[in-house]
């Protein structure tokens, strides 16, 4: 069975997008993952399909109405069983684990906010997972979206070329990845190391595996620290 993806969304035009290019939209055509993108207003109330209301308490701006927001998810869950993440700020920050768990489970259900909100009812009645691509805020969930699918679905067997290629990228061993070289062999004054062009493999081994803790030990040292606890 291939990894089913189904995406909640205000602008399903939106989709695939990036999704339907490179590795990934040729996995699409292969059919190793599968996108099936909703429009949530199709479940808006009325004759002009609302599916957003004033914040309870006053504010700014508006929120995805509940009673709106479920009856498109529960929909969604019916046809895709899958896990249902909401793509929040506040939510937890998108890390290599949790994107190479989902690679490996059935697919997944993404829903994409908009406006200030979605009402808090909907992530407590279903228990959404929310997720974060960090801190900093969108206009909505869906590029969000597209980010957490690509990251996922690379890692789907068979979408890469080399079944190998993603053991030795950043995050997959705690660590940031080495610095990439390739030729010409000298670029403004600038040579590739030359343990890379020795032939000797244990050398470039420990090249890189020191080459990728100090570049993590300098740059991010909260994945220094996690890396390091094992060891004490």
């Amino acid at each position: 069975m291939s990894f089913r993806a189904t995406v909640l969304t205000l602008f399903p035009e939106m989709f695939p997008g990036p999704l339907g290019v490179s590795l990934p939209g040729k996995a699409l055509e292969k059919n190793l993952w599968s996108l099936d993108v909703r429009d949530i207003r199709e479940h808006g109330i009325g004759k002009h399909r609302t599916v957003d209301d004033t914040p309870a308490g006053g504010g700014p701006g508006m929120v995805m109405r509940a009673d709106v927001a479920c009856a498109a998810l529960d929909a969604a869950l019916a046809a895709n069983p899958a896990p249902a993440i909401y793509l929040s700020p506040r939510g937890t920050p998108l890390a290599q684990a949790r994107v190479r768990a989902l690679s490996t489970g059935p697919g997944v259900v993404l829903l994409c906010g908009r406006f200030e909100g979605l009402d808090q009812r909907v992530l407590d009645a279903r228990q959404i997972e929310e997720v974060s691509l960090g801190d900093f805020v969108l206009a909505g969930g869906e590029i969000a979206a597209m980010a957490l699918l690509e990251a996922t679905v690379r890692l789907i067997p068979g979408v890469l070329g080399a079944e190998e290629s993603p053991s030795d990228e950043s995050f997959e061993n705690g660590l940031l990845e080495y610095p990439q070289f390739t030729r010409p062999q000298s670029f403004e004054g600038r040579d590739i190391p030359k343990v890379l062009t020795s032939g000797n493999h244990s050398e470039i081994a420990k090249w890189r595996t020191a080459q990728s803790e100090s570049l993590t030990m300098t740059r991010r040292p909260d994945l220094w620290t996690l890396y390091e606890k094992p060891k004490s």
